[in-house]
């Protein structure tokens, strides 16, 4: 990435609730939603949605480093849902919703690696993690009416008021030192 700017692809649940969290945060410059970890081009919500396609909602992330760290993003990330879980988040169940993270490159796998030996070792969660952890290849964005989905319907879904707020409320009480001002 040009201006030291770095991608990095998360998935672990619905791409609406990442995007909401991580667009809260400092040195996160842009968050796209989209489709990834799949092989047929140009995939659709609908097709992904059948969890017969391979494609895993994520989102993918610019980020500045000097601002935020890879370390910091990995905090919230591992916060924002559960990386034991296999196939699924709370009601969104089926491969699509799998723990995945997608590294664009060897530092940021090293990164990665290590801060998950970390929090095995320091036994954060009861059960294994089962985040799958691989090289990007192709990220597809997804249709228009995903992007900034909190923030277009955070007051009309309930979806967004029952699954999404609660996320955000623990990012602020948990990681307010990386907010944006707000």
């Amino acid at each position: 990435m040009t201006d030291n700017k770095e991608k990095i692809y998360f998935a672990g649940g619905c791409f609406w609730c990442l995007e909401a969290i991580f667009q809260k945060l400092r040195g996160v410059e842009k968050i796209t939603s989209g489709y990834i970890g799949g092989t047929t081009k140009s995939p659709s919500y609908k097709e992904v949605s059948t969890g017969k396609t391979g494609y895993i909602e994520a989102i993918e992330i610019i980020f500045d480093p000097k601002i935020i760290t890879l370390d910091d993003l990995l905090a919230v990330f591992f916060t924002a849902h559960d990386p034991t879980s296999k196939d699924r988040q709370g009601g969104d169940v089926g491969p699509q919703y799998r723990s995945a993270i997608y590294f664009t490159s060897q530092n940021q796998k090293t990164t990665i690696e290590k801060f998950i030996k970390k929090l095995t070792a320091n036994q954060i969660f009861d059960k294994p993690i089962l985040t799958e952890l691989k090289p990007f290849k192709i990220f597809y964005p997804a249709e228009d009416y995903h992007q900034n989905y909190y923030l277009q319907n955070r007051y009309k879904n309930p979806y967004c008021l029952l699954v999404i707020n609660p996320k955000i409320k623990k990012l602020k009480k948990s990681f307010s030192h990386l907010l944006k001002s707000q």
